[in-house]
Formats: structure tokens, sequence, C-alpha cells
């Protein structure tokens, strides 16, 4: 059903959820998760509890993506646009507060141009119920997990949090609460226009030509993307895909998959790359960024560096801490590790370096 509102022509919450249903919409901050059940959740668990909240998460900590920070230099209208469908659909009264997480970047360069878009008439509701919160420069990368976020708003300590209950059901200051990315929120407001086609936002980065983010269809390959934005190199090459540290490392002969995580596309050259320095730049960058709260993840990772530095990448020992990384670390941090460092190992540096 559709409703008109002076000149506009607007989408009932029960019709938006349903097309944003139909859209198979997948949070764009990483999780992938159903968008649609996200908010059906929040919403089921916010009637039981009588209010909760909301959390745009603009941390953006990976580094090299930029599709964020593109969104809201360009299309702060839609962003807000998107943000305000969500408080519609869960209920203006039942929203206690909506937190603009930000990095100290964002909330530098954006935070005036936000609060333009807000003064506009259709978001007198939404504009008092924003708050700006800046992500603490010193959580590094884990202040962006949707947990840790919880927890520094809440005033705790950054790490994350043991799931279940996720924050739908238990989330901010225990109350369900809604943590949508950026261009998650952009994307239900193309749904709520009726232009949504199934793109995402791309970050292209590294030994490539024409930098930056790039809108294109979310089902291409990695190839098709390279093509398409006149990226794909003319000399040997591979990839890390889905972030920059946070990502699977691909050959150029094995290009033919989608990429997921954050949407990232980074480019190395064969012959210009040192694959040690590259390798440990990534162990370095896991192990610096730990919370320490799960001993698998604060002990793994350094250990993996100092069997690195030690040249004992091929040993048992090496593959078991990789193993029980993935599968005994706390959040998301840990467990990526192996998914990168595999990836490298297996199809680019024992196929490419010389290993004594």
């Amino acid at each position: 059903m559709l409703m008109v509102v002076g000149l506009y022509i607007k989408m009932t919450n029960q019709l938006l959820i349903k097309k944003i249903e139909e859209s198979g919409l997948t949070g764009r901050g990483g999780g992938a998760f159903s968008v649609a059940k996200k908010w059906k959740l929040v919403k089921k668990n916010i009637d039981n509890s009588n209010f909760g909240y909301i959390i745009v998460n603009a941390a953006e900590g990976e580094p090299e993506v930029k599709k964020d920070g593109y969104l809201l230099e360009n299309e702060t209208e839609l962003v807000i646009a998107g943000i305000n469908r969500a408080l519609l659909y869960l209920g203006t009264k039942n929203i206690k507060a909506i937190y603009f997480y930000l990095n100290v970047l964002y909330l530098q360069k954006y935070k005036a141009k936000i609060e333009k878009v807000l003064k506009n008439k259709e978001y007198k509701e939404l504009a008092k119920k924003i708050i700006f919160y800046k992500k603490p420069q010193e959580s590094g990368y884990i202040g962006g997990e949707e947990s840790a976020i919880v927890n520094v708003i809440g005033g705790q300590k950054v790490r994350p949090s043991q799931r279940p209950p996720f924050p739908p059901e238990v989330g901010l200051f225990a109350k369900p609460t809604l943590i949508n990315n950026v261009e998650s929120f952009y994307n239900v407001a193309l749904i709520a226009k009726g232009t949504y086609d199934n793109k995402r936002l791309f970050t292209l980065a590294g030994a490539c030509s024409h930098k930056g983010v790039y809108n294109l269809s979310a089902t291409m390959s990695i190839a098709d993307i390279l093509h398409a934005t006149d990226n794909y190199p003319d000399f040997p090459f591979f990839v890390i895909a889905g972030g920059a540290v946070c990502g699977e490392v691909l050959d150029q002969d094995q290009l033919i998959a989608g990429v997921e995580g954050s949407g990232l596309i980074m480019i190395f050259n064969h012959q210009k790359t040192d694959y040690d320095k590259l390798l440990d730049f990534w162990l370095r960058f896991y192990e610096n960024q730990s919370c320490g709260l799960c001993t698998p993840c604060r002990e793994g990772s350094y250990r993996l560096r100092e069997l690195f530095k030690e040249k004992k990448i091929k040993t048992e020992k090496f593959t078991d801490l990789l193993d029980n990384l993935e599968q005994s670390t706390f959040c998301a941090l840990g467990s990526s590790l192996p998914y990168t460092v595999k990836s490298y190992l297996e199809n680019i540096y024992f196929k490419y370096k010389k290993y004594e």
C-alpha cells in the first residue's frame, strides 16, 4: 500500500519491510546479515520492552575502505532518509535516541552537512533523536564491531560482548538496538524510492589506475569489476577482496569470485610486492588491534608473528595456531586473521616466494 503525503508518495511500513525482504538486502558493514530480518527482530523486541535505540555505524575502521565516507559526502540526504525510515518503522515514540557513531575524520568533515539535511521539515522528529558520537581514536579497528560500539556508547571498555544475546535483543543500555552501516541505510532509502537495483559500493585501491568508490552490481565478479572500472592491470598481480586486512587473497587467475565484506578490492603488483613485508604487516595489524579479551587472539596473533620472524611458517604449530584462531576467538577480528593469512599463504606466498 502507498500513502500520498503532500506531493510525495511514500511506502507504508508494511510494504517497505516486504520490499526490503524481497530485495535480499544484507548489511554492508561486513556481517552480511539480512536487513529485513534484523529490523523485524528489533521491532518485535521493542514492542515487548517499550523502547529501544538506533545506532548508525560510520566507524569505517577497515584500512583503505572509503564507501561510507563517499556516501556521507555525496548522498547525505539518502542516508538520512534511510535512517528516518528505520525510525518510522520502529516507531518514533519507541526510539529513545539515535546515535550517529562516526570516526574522528568523518565527524569533522560531515557533521555540519548531516545537520543541514536534518533541518528539512520532514526530518523534524528525526533531528530530535540524533546524538553524534565520536568513535574513540584509541579504540582502533575493534571500535567498529557492533557489540563493541554498544559498549563504547554505554560507557564500558572497548571490547566485544559475548553473543547471544545480540543487540536486536539486548543492546545499548540493555535495550533492543538496531545497528546498521551507513550503506545499509542508504540502500533502504533507495528501496523506499523504488530505485534499488541490487548494487553496492566497491572501493578500488592499491596498484590501480583509477582508485575510488564505484556503484556496481552486487553480483559482479572481481574480474568484471576490475574491467568495468578500467582497473584491470597489464602486469602480473593479485588482490585482497573484502577488506584490506580482513579479506580473501586471490591470484589473478582466481577472480571469478564476488566481493563480500566491506566491498574493497586492493590490487598488488607481483613484481613490486615484498611478500614477507606484506605478511608481516597483516600479522602486526592483528596483533596490535587485538583488544586482549580472549587468549586465542591476544596470544595467538603475537605467537604467529614470532614464528614468522623465526621462519617457521611451514610448521604444524603455525597451522595449529591459525586453526585455533579460526575456531575459538571471541569476535570476528581474530577469526578473520586465518582467513586472510591462509588464503595468502596458499594462493600467493608459497607459490611465488622462494621459501628456505
